[in-house]
């Protein structure tokens, strides 16, 4: 298994952040590369089928598990473009103590599918890394 991990800090308190990105469907509000996502439900999992800026493909996630008190939620992806299989990953939100600043960490696992592992591990961070640029510019970096 691959692991990938990217941490990026902000200057504002964890829950303002946690408020616009600890939604399973709120991923195109926040992240550049997601034009538009909607949710289901399929077998009482809720499911997030993300469609990729550009033309670029869909996505599909399943919500594996959600800590609101944690801010924190697990997905893996089902469908899409992605070189990777069995793929699962985690986002949190947490606070740095001081009240004003936090840390979002980011981290998956998975297998490389279709490209070389090292080449899968670089599409994956710069997924994240584009994220945390997006929301550096929302809310400002530490």
């Amino acid at each position: 298994m691959t692991k990938v991990s990217a941490t990026t800090e902000l200057a504002v308190p964890a829950q303002t952040v946690w408020d616009v990105i600890g939604g399973f469907n709120s991923v195109s509000d926040w992240h550049p590369a997601i034009a538009k996502c909607e949710t289901s439900e399929e077998g009482g999992a809720k499911v997030r089928t993300m469609t990729l800026a550009g033309g670029a493909g869909k996505i599909v996630e399943r919500l594996e598990s959600v800590s609101p008190g944690e801010r924190s939620y697990t997905y893996s992806i089902l469908s899409g473009p992605l070189p990777v299989a069995n793929y699962v990953a985690s986002i949190r939100v947490k606070d740095k103590g001081d009240g004003r600043g936090c840390t979002i960490e980011w981290s998956s696992e998975f297998e490389a599918a279709g490209a070389t592992e090292s080449d899968a591990a670089t599409a994956i961070r710069g997924i994240y890394e584009a994220g945390f640029e997006n929301l550096k510019r929302m809310f400002g970096a530490v």
